[in-house]
């Protein structure tokens, strides 16, 4: 099976996300007072880095080369972050809601990618792993929301 560049496309499209929920995330551990918070949000930043790089290197073992940056999407969903955080009187909930609102998109983009037949075993191995560590997230995210 050939690697067309129309699976090349979506995947850089994940890797620019991964790059816009890694500055997401970060932001998220500087804004939140719960050390609990900024320990997930760190750690998931760095989850998010390592998927990104582990996108890159599969996109570049068929051939493409990867995009760079984050998406213009990505830098609003960060302002709306900062300025819900600056106007919520419990700024750690309304972080974890945008994470768990966040966590959730990304779920349904990786599904979308994982339905196409055209993608070799090689990708959707590293898709499916990396989608069943956002749901591990997005559950641990749900439980942190009711401490928080």
């Amino acid at each position: 099976m050939s690697y067309s560049s129309e699976i090349s496309k979506k995947l850089n499209e994940l890797l620019e996300k991964n790059y816009d929920a890694e500055k997401g995330y970060k932001l998220a551990a500087e804004k939140v007072d719960h050390q609990q918070l900024k320990t997930f949000f760190t750690q998931r930043a760095q989850e998010r880095y390592d998927f990104g790089h582990e996108l890159k290197s599969e996109i570049r073992n068929f051939g493409e080369e990867p995009d760079k940056g984050s998406s213009l999407a990505g830098d609003v969903h960060r302002s709306w972050m900062n300025l819900k955080a600056s106007l919520s009187g419990d700024k750690d909930e309304a972080v974890l809601e945008e994470a768990i609102r966040g966590e959730k998109a990304a779920i349904e983009e990786y599904e979308d990618i994982l339905k196409d037949s055209d993608i070799p075993a090689s990708t959707g191995n590293i898709l499916l792993k990396q989608k069943n560590a956002i749901v591990a997230a997005l559950n641990e995210v749900k439980t942190l929301e009711n401490l928080a």
